[in-house]
């Protein structure tokens, strides 16, 4: 027999081709190497399964910092919207959470995989599980079908790769569909973790001093080697004995490996702001008449509250400040430094824990060599990518899966149409 479609991956991306393909009476078959289809879309969004973002088109391309303009044309075709009504209609309610995070109702991951795996085996895919892929077989400039580890040949008028990335690698994502693509003669972009913790061996990450403190709604800003800020994100994040975690951490993390790659660099400065609401000039006066109006107390108690109170004899000790000064003989010079401390904690980091360890995998298929409104190679005809295998990321918050639910539909609905 020779399928319409042969997907190779069953992960969010996979998943949606092989439904974009067989609502069209296609005979397709979902190849997977695992025992268990979905399963980093069974851990995504801590076990809930964030399923997409509701913000708007170019709101959520601003939020794929990694080549989400390639989206444009999948995103017609197939976009956030039309993710939500696709899972309103499965009997999937949803509900918005903060940043226009969409989440089933349930809270319960689970349930978005046994949604989209019910609708595979509706629509009549023929799912093949424990069936590792060895190569993809081209001739003479075309696609025309995978061998299987075990040595089986299945033909195939197309081949969709969704394979994933080499993130989170015990859910099956390590990297095997990019020897595929070589082998058709695509180019790789360099691989490196995105969303993913920050190392540093500042005195104060290696004591262990600030481990396990959260700091909620600060700003991170990543500089460059020049005094240049390269981006600045805000909300939580987390000290560990290692260095920095937390959602705003993660967001900075490809611009940390990218600076530390273009400037042959050991270490890249990032820097915490800890009072983002307001400016230097009004955190000394704030912070200078908490000590007025307490003018016997020391500067360290007159800080609880104001600032994380592990943190405050650090910063007294970095505007060398003694923790036991009161308010009569505080220095102005010295406090202007503290105020200085407060909107710009320093931190130098050296770089991120591995790709292994990321949510998320930077670099991939190079997008030159991809139609975006099909998702075809411009070099083989009959073979299609989608999702993490492709050169874009974005943040952790539901833009990851989007692009892979769009690119997925939209490879899907092309590949059977191919000749």
């Amino acid at each position: 027999m020779q399928y319409d479609a042969i997907i190779v991956g069953g992960g969010s991306a996979g998943l949606m081709a092989a439904i974009a393909a067989s609502k069209q009476g296609a005979s397709v078959l979902l190849l997977d190497k695992g025992d268990k289809l979905g399963r980093k879309l069974g851990i995504s969004g801590g076990g809930r399964c964030n399923v997409t973002n509701n913000k708007e088109q170019d709101e959520l391309i601003k939020h794929i910092p990694g080549n989400g303009r390639f989206l444009h044309s999948s995103f017609s075709n197939f976009n956030n919207k039309d993710i939500i009504s696709f899972f309103e209609r499965l009997g999937i309610a949803l509900k918005e959470e903060d940043n226009g995070r969409m989440f089933p109702v349930s809270d319960k991951a689970k349930t978005v995989v046994d949604t989209l795996v019910g609708q595979v085996r509706k629509q009549g895919v023929q799912l093949m599980l424990n069936a590792p892929v060895d190569r993809i077989l081209y001739e003479d400039g075309r696609v025309t079908g995978v061998r299987l580890k075990s040595g089986g040949v299945i033909r195939g008028r197309s081949v969709i790769v969704a394979s994933g990335g080499k993130s989170v690698p015990h859910t099956g994502s390590t990297g095997d569909g990019y020897a595929w693509a070589e082998q058709a003669g695509h180019t790789i972009t360099e691989l490196f973790p995105t969303e993913v913790p920050l190392t540093s061996n500042e005195p104060f990450i290696t004591s262990k001093e600030l481990q396990g403190l959260s700091l909620r709604d600060v700003a991170l800003s990543v500089w460059n080697p020049k005094g240049k800020k390269l981006i600045e994100h805000r909300g939580d994040m987390i000290f560990t004995h290692f260095g920095l975690s937390g959602p705003i951490a993660l967001r900075c993390s490809q611009f940390v490996v990218k600076a530390l790659k273009q400037f042959g660099t050991g270490n890249i400065e990032v820097a915490v702001d800890l009072k983002p609401d307001a400016s230097l000039d009004e955190v000394y006066k704030e912070s200078l008449g908490l000590a007025e109006q307490d003018a016997k107390k020391s500067v360290k108690n007159v800080l609880k509250g104001y600032l994380p109170d592990k943190m405050i004899p650090l910063l007294l000790q970095k505007a060398s400040l003694p923790e036991g000064l009161t308010y009569d003989h505080i220095p102005k010079q010295d406090w202007l430094a503290l105020g200085r401390l407060i909107k710009h904690f320093p931190i130098r980091v050296y770089g991120t824990l591995s790709i292994e360890d990321a949510f998320v995998t930077g670099g991939g298929v190079n997008l030159k060599e991809i139609d975006p409104k099909t998702m075809q190679s411009k070099l083989m005809r009959g073979l299609y990518f989608c999702g993490e295998i492709l050169d874009i990321h974005g943040y952790t918050g539901g833009y990851n899966i989007t692009a892979a639910f769009s690119t997925g539909y939209t490879a899907g609905e092309h590949a059977v149409h191919n000749t």
